[in-house]
């Protein structure tokens, strides 16, 4: 029998004596972690009675400021809901006081235990009941893209590229692949892959990608998608931490220079039956894959439109669409092709699967993976078709035709019943209010290039 989650609290402090503190924490809207923190000795109280915390933590925007319009404020009378802890996310923060912190995610519920609508983890729970119920365990991996910047700002107040620890010279080129970068910061990603033992996080590869400071660590797959989530908010957590204590800031903005690739959240995904067989992978060893792979290719496509806004979920997000520098523009697909939006790679048979490759780093991967999961349901569902498989450069054989306006992109959204049917009408009510406040308050700044460009010319 499984320990009783007091035991699991008892058992870390007594194999953790030096830890001071814990910090509880709950992903939002925009995957920013909020919470609390407590002494050690509160933390069985936590795990038997759960934290109280306001349910307008999923009404805050990116600045922290409550939307009203997502009736989860004061109009609600800004009530509190209980938040639990989940299991086996209990674990040191070894970059954090010298070792004496520690780190639990936790999950909101109603006060009947049932779960509470506005948490993305509830949302994706919610989803991949569908799949349970079909018979079908979804194995995802999660690809994770950010950049190490300067702490110090360049002269004209704005962001730079970070200089080499080794060198002391400013990143100035791509690099992509390069193992003598990886060895320029060998420190930082050492420290990275140390705490992530720590905290029993499936670290896979590092590289570095295609821009300077910029750089890619992968998760390993998983047949827990609450799990695999939960690593990649934890691991987007550590990076940012250890960045910190290196002298830089690791940011997962999805475009942090204008010139400069975008980073990219890129998710894998096979699906297992009750008998543990990939369902994508054919018997014959054919290399095409399954109808069912083409199913779930085809839903993925359908609702790739109407996704978007949890795709780019900022204003930032969609400055990463641009030509040229390896980001999707239109719903397509190919084998073995990164010029499209979603990929099957090579590989083994038995490791068949698809590659989402739209997301940006700045999505919440809670909401990111629910999405996905939804249009593969409704693919799968439907036995949907897709059009023909995209070979050579996609790029220059199909029009961009995936919305780069924020506002357009939230209409669509709300105009899709299959999303919000399985995300939850009232979890999309929530969502579409928070964004629409904070694009709202985005549109009233006025930036320097419009001046640069209008001030003095129209």
């Amino acid at each position: 029998m499984p320990p009783l989650p007091v035991d699991e609290a008892r058992d870390f402090l007594e194999r953790h004596p030096d830890i001071a503190s814990i910090d509880l924490l709950i992903s939002d809207l925009n995957g920013v972690q909020r919470g609390k923190r407590i002494p050690r000795e509160n933390l069985e109280k936590a795990y038997r009675d759960g934290v109280n915390l306001p349910a307008s933590v999923f009404a805050l925007d990116i600045l922290g400021n409550t939307i009203e319009e997502t009736g989860l404020g004061l109009s609600s009378g800004d009530g509190d809901r209980v938040c639990r802890p989940v299991p086996g996310t209990l674990m040191p923060s070894p970059w954090l006081r010298n070792g004496r912190q520690a780190q639990l995610l936790m999950t909101m519920v109603e006060v009947d235990d049932t779960p509470f609508f506005a948490d993305p983890r509830q949302v994706l729970s919610r989803v991949l009941e569908r799949f349970h119920r079909a018979g079908l365990t979804p194995v995802v991996a999660v690809e994770m893209e950010f950049y190490l910047v300067d702490r110090q700002r360049d002269e004209l107040g704005m962001t730079q590229p970070p200089c080499s620890p080794s060198s002391g010279e400013r990143a100035s080129h791509s690099q992509l692949y390069s193992i003598s970068e990886l060895d320029e910061y060998a420190d930082f990603l050492e420290e990275i892959h140390s705490a992530a033992r720590i905290q029993e996080l499936p670290l896979d590869t590092a590289l570095k990608e295609c821009a300077p400071g910029q750089f890619e660590i992968n998760l390993i797959h998983c047949d827990d998608a609450l799990a695999a989530c939960d690593s990649a908010v934890l691991l987007k957590r550590l990076i940012k931490g250890v960045a910190l204590r290196h002298g830089f800031e690791a940011t997962f903005m999805a475009k942090p220079y204008g010139d400069e690739a975008g980073s990219g959240t890129h998710v894998h995904i096979s699906l297992l039956d009750e008998a543990g067989h990939n369902v994508f992978a054919a018997e014959d060893q054919n290399p095409l894959g399954t109808p069912r792979l083409r199913e779930a290719v085809a839903g993925l496509l359908a609702l790739m439109p109407a996704s978007m806004a949890l795709f780019a979920p900022n204003l930032n997000s969609f400055r990463r669409f641009q030509p040229g520098l390896y980001v999707p523009m239109a719903p397509t697909w190919g084998y073995d092709n990164r010029s499209v939006a979603v990929r099957i790679p090579s590989g083994p048979n038995e490791a068949r699967r698809i590659e989402h490759r739209v997301a940006g780093a700045d999505v919440n991967p809670y909401l990111l993976m629910a999405t996905l999961l939804a249009a593969i349901d409704h693919g799968l569902q439907h036995r949907a078709t897709p059009p023909p498989a995209i070979s050579g450069n996609a790029y220059d054989q199909v029009a961009p035709s995936l919305t780069n306006s924020w506002s357009q992109a939230l209409a669509l959204l709300e105009g899709s019943e299959v999303l919000a049917e399985a995300l939850g009408r009232d979890f999309l009510h929530v969502f579409l209010a928070n964004r629409r406040a904070e694009r709202d308050r985005a549109m009233q700044a006025v930036s320097k290039l419009e001046y640069d460009w209008y001030l003095r010319h129209v």
